[in-house]
C-alpha cells in the first residue's frame, strides 16, 4: 500500500503525513473519491473527478487539479500489481484554525492504493431510523464528514447485515452509505431520483445509461411491502443483489438483476484506463 502526500510519495501508509491542523482532520472539512482498479488499471476515473469537483464547489473549497490527481495515482499504483484494488483520493480545507473557519492556505490532496476483496454476490441490509436531510448543504455531496454513516453501518452491522439503507425527510427512500438502491416493482425496475438527496453515484449513472431504470420517489416501505428484487450499486460493489431486506427474505439476485450484472461485465472494460 502507498499514499501520496501534497507531492510526496510515501511507502509506509501509517507514517504521519497530513498536519493536525488540516481542517479535513479537525472537522471533516473535505471531499473524496473511491476508485477502482482492476488489473492494475482504474474505472471511470474521468466521472469520479468530475463528481470531485462538484462536491469541492459544493463544499466551497478550491478545485483540486485534475493532473496532480493523475500524476499521484499513477505514483501509488506504480509497483502495486492489483488484481482488484481501490484507490481513495481525499481533498480537504488545509491548514486551518482549530474551528469551524477555513484558513488561507492551499488545500491538501492525499492518494491511497491498496486491494481490496470482492464482495459477495448478495447482501443483507437494514433500514435505520436516522433520516437524510435532502434539503441539508451537503446533500448530494461527496464529503469526508461520514460520522452518520459510520453510525449506521454499526447498527447494520449488529443486525447482520453490510449496509444501511436511509430515507429523507420525506420518509422516501434514499440510499446506504455507500451505496444507491435499486428495485423492482411491477416489473419495472426503479431508483430514487437525486431530488431524495442521494449521492449521484457513478455506478448509478452507469446504471441507468447502460440499462436503463426509472427515478422514481416513494415510501421507503416499498422495499419492505411491493418489491420483487432488489440491488445495490456502487464503486466497490458494482451491482450486488439484496437477498434480505430487515427481516424480509428475497430472492436474490433476481431476474432483473441478474440481467443488470451481466450487462455491467459486458461493458465494464470500456471505462477500464
Amino acid at each position: 500500500m502507498r499514499t501520496w502526500v501534497n507531492g510526496e510519495l510515501l511507502t509506509d501508509p501509517d507514517a504521519p503525513a497530513v498536519a493536525a491542523r488540516d481542517h479535513g482532520v479537525t472537522v471533516g472539512d473535505g471531499v473524496f473519491e473511491v476508485v477502482k482498479v482492476v488489473d492494475g488499471r482504474v474505472f471511470a476515473l474521468e466521472p469520479h473527478l468530475e463528481r470531485m469537483t462538484r462536491s469541492a464547489r459544493g463544499l466551497g473549497l478550491q478545485d483540486p487539479d485534475h493532473d496532480e490527481v493523475r500524476r499521484a495515482i499513477a505514483a501509488v499504483l506504480e509497483g502495486e500489481p492489483l488484481t482488484l484494488g481501490r484507490v481513495r483520493i481525499t481533498w480537504t480545507g488545509g491548514l486551518a484554525p482549530l474551528g469551524s473557519d477555513r484558513g488561507d492556505g492551499p488545500s491538501s490532496l492525499v492518494v491511497v492504493a491498496g486491494p481490496m476483496d470482492p464482495w459477495p454476490d448478495t447482501a443483507a441490509v437494514v433500514t435505520v431510523p436516522w433520516p437524510r436531510n435532502e434539503r441539508g448543504a451537503l446533500a448530494g455531496l461527496k464529503t469526508t464528514s461520514y460520522g452518520e454513516n459510520v453510525r449506521a453501518l454499526a447498527l447494520a452491522r449488529s443486525h447482520g447485515a453490510s449496509e444501511a439503507i436511509f430515507g429523507n425527510l420525506q420518509g422516501n427512500l434514499c440510499e446506504g452509505t455507500g451505496t444507491n438502491v435499486f428495485y423492482v416493482v411491477d416489473g419495472e425496475l426503479r431508483t430514487p431520483s437525486l431530488a431524495s438527496g442521494c449521492l449521484a453515484g457513478i455506478t448509478r449513472k452507469l446504471v441507468l445509461d447502460w440499462y436503463g431504470a426509472t427515478e422514481f420517489d416513494e415510501p421507503i416501505e416499498v422495499l419492505t411491502e411491493r418489491a420483487r428484487e432488489a440491488f445495490l450499486a456502487s464503486t466497490t460493489r458494482d451491482v450486488q443483489g439484496i437477498h434480505r431486506w430487515n427481516d424480509r427474505e428475497l430472492g436474490a439476485p433476481g431476474p432483473v438483476t441478474t440481467e443488470v450484472r451481466k450487462v455491467w461485465h459486458e461493458r465494464e472494460a470500456e471505462l477500464l484506463a
